[in-house]
């Protein structure tokens, strides 16, 4: 298997989960009917736009007893056919479900736009009519010559979230991860009728996700992920993506020959974007602006239903401190907010048994599963049921068998813990501040390479037997703690508090970005034996503003156990296989002592 094959195979479904089997049964015997049908949605300039879907009604739903409704749609590369498992279960239990295929994708027309508010989500918006009885919006045909019946069955709301009367406010909720978790947010933003959504595994600022700078200098981000300076540029991510969105074109193009125009199957900003990244290493202000632009960041005060939000911890692609940003905002302005930390993500899409299957949902025996469906439960029928913790998050280190739920520990609160801070020495990290204080030395490379031997980020965690962690001699920086006497349980954002010297850096920085130092930090197991292992293959890119004021890395959140017998080692690399790295060579000197010092949120 190639690595673009692994690179769409990852991108394909939330988290790599596999695709819906047909139902068992026959028509005549299951609770509900499915039928596939297109809408005429506008979608700005891009518009109008044919999008297919798949309409599951349940037999007993009738324009006399109505239900409430679940839209639905897939993940980058995917289509309405990945949601099927979630359409037969909702259907079978009392909800009509539409799965559709988003723009530029499955069969559905017009170019990709990254859930851009104004294009996507105006699209969701047309298909929240039609669940709340407009007319005029479906159709039996692609060519949209042979109108559907509107629908009659769904419930409706007298008034939408911003208290207009409406006379098409369906009772309706969404689900979908990762791009089909996006789209929620933007959905939310324009059209106040929406009433519950369920986002997995998104993003927060898309323009962090694809070019992480995990510090922004003093003050550090402390509620979000957005920097105002760019940090590295991912490789991987952004290749494995932009090459499935062509892909996906090329299949339309019959259809929608004005997709390959332009930049192929994207909006035309998109490849421009591409290739400066790709050759300066970060992402320009420009790019930046419209990814934000795209991104729940820009637009969260707009979202004000309640949201459960699920977020992987084996995640390179939409880190876990995407999840934290949104859940942080949302609570702080009063939105009903809760957060799930569940074991599997884009970098590893194999939930572990009995959290969550999207083919075959059982909340009996899924913890993830009966918190999602406690949540349309009481939000979409008014039922009086529990929606759960607060704050959720899977421990790999609790063995359970058949529900996941011993796995997971509860909170009443985000975070959870206390911090424990350990000191840079020469290369030591220790409880209390080192009595001697040495420093050591490396050089990152020019022109961006790669100085480490590392897990491809987009692929690592699907291939049986990933590369070794190691760094190039002379190319980093690394401090250990003692064998530990307990475990450490980390569950949080690992905090790094730094000061470095780099004198080329202190004169190039003036010049922009291409100037800046360029670092990566990233936090390693090792295990008695000498095996050493990155966490969840998270690394957390820096590019520093100004070499000569101290700064602070907040890192990707992790939950994790260092076991009794083990030691944590904090490494500063000047290269990484996943990330453009500086395009300028620099001697950098790290000296422990002083603030130098790591602060991990710990747990009992």
């Amino acid at each position: 298997m190639t690595a673009l094959t692994l690179l769409a195979a990852s991108a394909l479904s939330v988290g790599g989960l596999a695709l819906a089997t047909a139902p068992a049964g026959t028509a005549d015997t299951l609770p509900y009917t499915v039928q596939t049908l297109h809408f005429a949605v506008t979608a700005g300039a891009e518009g109008p736009c044919d999008i297919v879907g798949d309409l599951y009604t349940p037999t007993a739903a009738t324009s006399a007893s109505r239900v409430p409704a679940i839209l639905t749609t897939n993940g980058f590369g995917g289509s309405k056919d990945d949601q099927a498992g979630l359409g037969r279960y909702f259907a079978s239990h009392g909800y009509v479900v539409l799965s559709y295929s988003g723009l530029g994708f499955g069969g559905s027309g017009c170019k990709i736009t990254l859930d851009d508010p104004d294009l996507d989500g105006a699209a969701a918006s047309d298909l929240v009519g039609y669940l709340g009885g407009d007319a005029g919006v479906a159709y039996l045909d692609a060519g949209h010559t042979q109108s559907a019946p509107a629908l009659d069955v769904v419930q409706l709301d007298a008034r939408d979230h911003a208290g207009v009367r409406r006379s098409d406010d369906p009772r309706v909720g969404m689900i979908g991860g990762s791009y089909g978790g996006q789209i929620q947010f933007a959905t939310a933003a324009v059209d106040a009728r929406l009433d519950t959504i369920v986002p997995m595994i998104t993003w927060n600022d898309l323009s962090y996700s694809l070019g992480p700078n995990n510090t922004d200098q003093l003050p550090s981000q402390t509620s979000g992920v957005s920097s105002r300076t760019s940090g590295a540029a991912k490789l991987f991510w952004a290749a494995g993506f932009s090459g499935e969105g062509v892909a996906d074109g090329m299949q339309g193009a019959q259809g929608d020959p004005n997709r390959l125009y332009g930049c192929p199957n994207f909006a035309d900003w998109v490849c421009p974007g591409l290739a400066f990244a790709g050759s300066a290493g970060y992402v320009d202000d420009s790019t930046v602006a419209h990814l934000r632009h795209a991104s729940v960041a820009t637009y969260l005060p707009q979202v004000r239903i309640p949201t459960l939000l699920a977020q992987g911890e084996f995640d390179t692609l939409f880190n876990l401190n995407e999840a934290v940003a949104t859940y942080r905002a949302l609570k702080a302005q009063g939105t009903p907010v809760k957060m799930i930390w569940h074991s599997w993500g884009h970098s590893h899409g194999t939930p572990a048994p009995g959290e969550l299957s999207l083919t075959d949902p059982d909340p009996s025996t899924q913890y993830e599963t009966a918190r999602v469906v406690a949540w349309f439960d009481r939000y979409l029928k008014g039922a009086d049921v529990s929606t759960g913790a607060e704050f959720a998050y899977f421990r790999d280190w609790v063995p359970y068998t058949g529900n996941a739920a011993p796995a997971y520990a509860e909170a009443k609160a985000f975070p959870v813990g206390t911090d424990r801070t350990w000191y840079l020495g020469s290369s030591d990290l220790a409880t209390s501040p080192p009595l001697a204080a040495g420093s050591q030395s490396f050089v990152t490379p020019a022109a961006g390479a790669p100085t480490s031997i590392n897990p491809l980020d987009a692929v690592g965690g699907f291939l049986p037997a990933p590369l070794p962690e190691q760094d190039a001699p002379g190319s980093f920086a690394a401090w250990n703690t003692a064998t530990l006497a307990q475990p450490v349980n980390v569950v949080g954002s690992p905090r790094l508090n730094l000061k470095v010297d780099a004198p080329v850096a202190s004169v190039g920085q003036a010049g922009g970005p291409a100037g800046m130092l360029v670092l990566f930090v990233r936090l390693q197991d090792v295990a008695p034996d000498g095996t050493v292992t990155d966490i969840r293959q998270l690394t957390a890119p820096v590019r520093i503003p100004d070499v000569t004021r101290p700064f602070t890395v907040r890192m990707p959140a992790i939950a994790h156990q260092f076991a009794a017998g083990h030691q944590i080692r904090l490494v500063v690399a000047g290269g990484s296989v996943n990330y453009r790295g500086g395009q300028v060579a620099n001697a950098v000197t790290i000296t422990g002592g002083g603030g130098q010092t790591l602060t991990l949120p710990t747990v009992g």
